[in-house]
């Protein structure tokens, strides 16, 4: 596999599969975990490098009164804080008594990483 450049990184395509989009080093979807070109020596997605931020959090809506929409948007902003990306990433509703939980995780691949998932064999 050729190593991401500094030309070609963070440049995206779609998924064949779901049509997410998908960033063109991906050997794998993470969306819906298909296999997007063969490598021999690879069996497994790499670890992410690191993850420089993580956020969870829960709603519950009260016992009483009516049901909560909700749309989950997920905004990008730049260095001088303009918008590079705006995306309605869910929706949908609580009734009463019933709660969500929202994780966000920004994940980090470096070649360093995309080296070290090489070689991982299917356990069991």
């Amino acid at each position: 596999m050729t190593p991401t450049t500094v030309a070609n990184a963070g440049k995206a395509r779609l998924c064949p599969h779901c049509k997410a989009t998908i960033l063109q080093s991906a050997t794998i979807c993470p969306a819906c975990d298909h296999s997007l070109r063969f490598d021999s020596h690879r069996t497994r997605r790499a670890p992410p490098s690191f993850s420089p931020l993580r956020v969870e959090g829960t709603i519950k809506h009260p016992s009483a009164g009516e049901p909560w929409e909700y749309s989950i948007v997920l905004s990008i902003l730049g260095d001088r804080g303009e918008e590079v990306s705006r995306q309605v990433v869910s929706v949908g509703a609580l009734n009463p008594q019933e709660q969500r939980t929202f994780k966000l995780a920004v994940e980090v691949f470096t070649p360093g990483s995309e080296e070290a998932g090489r070689g991982m064999g299917d356990e069991g």
